[in-house]
């Protein structure tokens, strides 16, 4: 049986990392800082991917037949870590138009 709470905060914390990291980026980016940029967006997406194989276990489970009851931390979790996810894109982005 999975402990969807851990689960839940698990994807929360790395989701939050890498949301700031990608602000982060952002904020090197404007005093010509790249290489911290990319190390910051680098170090965001090895979060995300923690985060996205937390899901992934859920997602799963669910696919075997595992009932997965509604629970609003989880809910939660999955906005966080799309937000996160679409942060670090749009982060990624900017950084290469900066660089251009």
């Amino acid at each position: 049986m999975l402990d969807y709470e851990k689960i839940s905060m698990e994807i929360i914390i790395n989701s939050g990392v890498a949301k700031s990291n990608a602000i982060q980026a952002l904020k090197e980016t404007k005093v010509k800082e790249f290489e911290k940029a990319n190390a910051l967006l680098k170090e965001a997406k090895e979060h995300l991917i923690v985060a996205s194989k937390e899901h992934f276990e859920i997602i799963q489970k669910e696919a075997l037949g595992e009932k997965i009851e509604f629970k609003l931390l989880l809910m939660h979790a999955e906005d966080q870590m799309l937000n996160a996810q679409t942060t670090v894109d749009l982060a990624e982005a900017v950084i290469d138009l900066f660089k251009d």
